[in-house]
Order: structure tokens, then C-alpha cells, then sequence
């Protein structure tokens, strides 16, 4: 296959679907698919860069078995456990990451869904987020139902993030308190309430590539156009903790994949860009096109200033 010229036909408007054989993803050379990616890239996202951070609002000694989760109850991690924060201490990080020049502001919380008062709580901050700033606002609360995800709207959320993980087969493998259609139901009813969806998953967790492809199929059915990539980093105390870590062509070449079944979407960076050279910048000259930053266990490494200065010398431009 000459992934080139399958780039250009993605360009003029071909998707890939699945059931298609595409095989040859697994096999072609690997500068080849990354530079048709980033055609890709540049076609459909531009040199503009999306950048979000997020806070943990809530964190530790959550009820789900996510084998990889630090988070998780089920696991024996020792990560730090306090419950939801208050509004000056979320506004002062928002307000911190709106004058560095970060596009989007989430609240990250553990746990199956936030307890009513928690929910009200997290309304009223959100409130007073859109009224003090600019910065555009997203939440990770886990499952809501339909009104919760409208209020959220009201409040002046605008998009959700809620991670499918992995593909549909390999999910029981990694989590079995809630399924994978629960998942898939809680992004319909976000969107339906108006909500842009952010969602990805975290590769290296033991599954295949073909699994990886799936996944990319998977949120390419859903119009996700938001998709965070994290590569696992293995956290002692969890079941997976033991797991190798994955090498940088494999990661790359995951990234370039998910650009070409999901041309439009913005592929995210996640965790793991420790494993990228150059803390990930190799991976946007090869279909990435935006990334959470942010001193976090989730970019390790990464601040919103060595961001900036990162993308601007692949002459990326930021937003604000």
C-alpha cells in the first residue's frame, strides 16, 4: 500500500471503515505512514495547536477496578486521596493556565459519578469559571445521565472527556466494574447534550495493534473529534505494573494510525511523552496535532512554557 497516495485519497474525502483490510498498517514502512500523516495533519488540523490542562478536583479511593488506574480502591498505589476541591483553589489554577495561554480548563474527578452535592458543587464552580474567564471549560466526572450532562452545559461546559480505554475485546481485560457500552452510552448522551467528546485510550496496557486499530474505528463510529493518545507508563501497586514499556516506533506508528482512520480529529498527547523523543515532539511532525500539558502526571515532564516553546520551533502556532 502506498500510504501516500492513501492520504491523498483520505484528503479528497475516502474514510476508512471498518472491516476493511488494513493490515498493511502493521507492516508499511514507518516514515512512509508517518509523512502521510502529517500530510493528514496539515490538511485537516492546520499548524494550529490545541492545548488543555486539567486538575485533579477529587482524588484517590475510587470504586473502579481499572487495572492500570492509580486511583483505583482495588489497587495498592498509596496515591494521595482528598476529596473535591474548593473554588478558589480551582480558579487559581484556571486562571494560572488561561494566562500562560492554554486553550481549555478541566476538572478531573475519581470515582464512578460525583455524589448530588459534589454535582451542585462542581456546578456553581463551573459558573463561576465561565463568568471570571475566557479559557474554554471541560469536565472528566465520569457517568452522568442526560440532565446532569445538560446542566453541565448550561454551566458553560463545553466539551467531556470520558476515555473508552481500549477496544471493545480487550476492555474486560481491563476493567469489569463497568463495561465497555456503558462507556459508549455515556458519550451519546454527552453529545446529545450538546457536548464536544474528548476520548481516547491508553496503548501498551497488553493489548494488540490490531486492538489499537479497533479502538480507532471505535471512535471514529462515535465522530469523536478529540483523542487522546496515552502510552502506559506502569504504576507499582497496580496489576500492570510489571508490563514493559512500549517502544517510541510502536507509539509512533499508533499515532499515525489513529490520523488516518480519524483524519479530522484532533490526536491528542497524552501520558507517556516521556517515551517520545523530545517529550513527544518526533510524534507531531507524524500526525499529532494537539496535547494535554501542564505539570502532570499525565504529560510528566511537560510545562505549558517548554509546550510552547517546543511547538513554536516546529512553528506551530498556539491558539492564544
Amino acid at each position: 500500500m502506498d500510504m501516500i497516495k492513501l492520504a491523498e485519497e483520505i484528503k479528497e474525502g475516502r474514510r476508512l471503515l471498518r472491516g476493511e483490510d488494513v493490515s498493511y498498517f502493521k507492516t508499511c514502512g514507518l516514515e512512509e505512514l508517518r509523512n502521510g500523516a502529517d500530510l493528514l495533519r496539515r490538511h485537516f488540523s492546520g499548524d494550529t495547536v490545541d492545548l488543555c490542562t486539567i486538575i485533579s478536583g477529587k482524588n484517590g479511593n475510587c470504586g473502579e477496578n481499572c487495572r492500570f488506574c492509580a486511583q483505583s480502591a482495588h489497587n495498592h498505589t498509596g496515591c494521595e486521596v482528598y476529596d473535591l476541591l474548593d473554588l478558589d483553589r480551582i480558579y487559581a489554577e484556571a486562571k494560572g493556565h488561561e494566562d500562560e495561554g492554554v486553550d481549555r480548563f478541566a476538572i478531573v474527578i475519581s470515582g464512578h459519578n460525583p455524589s448530588d452535592s459534589d454535582f451542585e458543587k462542581l456546578i456553581e464552580i463551573y459558573e463561576e469559571l465561565r463568568k471570571r474567564l475566557h479559557i474554554s471549560l471541560c469536565a472528566s466526572l465520569g457517568f452522568l445521565s442526560s440532565e446532569q450532562f445538560k446542566r453541565l452545559y448550561d454551566a458553560g461546559v463545553r466539551s467531556y472527556h470520558n476515555n473508552i480505554e481500549t477496544s471493545r475485546g480487550y476492555f474486560p481485560k481491563i476493567c469489569t466494574t463497568h463495561t465497555f457500552d456503558d462507556k459508549v452510552a455515556n458519550i451519546k448522551r454527552a453529545q446529545a447534550a450538546g457536548l464536544n467528546v474528548c476520548s481516547g485510550g491508553i496503548i501498551g496496557m497488553g493489548e494488540s495493534m490490531d486492538d489499537r486499530i479497533d479502538m480507532a474505528f471505535d471512535l471514529a463510529e462515535l465522530s469523536v473529534r478529540s483523542i487522546p493518545i496515552n502510552s502506559l507508563i506502569p504504576i507499582p501497586g497496580t496489576p500492570l505494573e510489571n508490563l514493559p514499556l512500549l517502544s517510541e516506533d510502536e507509539i509512533l506508528r499508533t499515532v499515525a494510525i489513529f490520523r488516518y482512520i480519524n483524519p479530522e480529529a484532533e490526536i491528542r498527547l497524552g501520558a507517556g511523552r516521556k517515551l517520545i523523543s523530545g517529550n513527544g515532539r518526533t510524534a507531531f511532525t507524524g500526525g499529532a496535532s494537539a496535547t494535554i500539558t501542564g505539570n502532570m502526571l499525565t504529560t510528566t515532564g511537560s510545562t505549558v512554557e517548554s509546550d510552547r516553546e517546543m511547538l513554536t520551533a516546529l512553528g506551530r502556532v498556539i491558539h492564544c
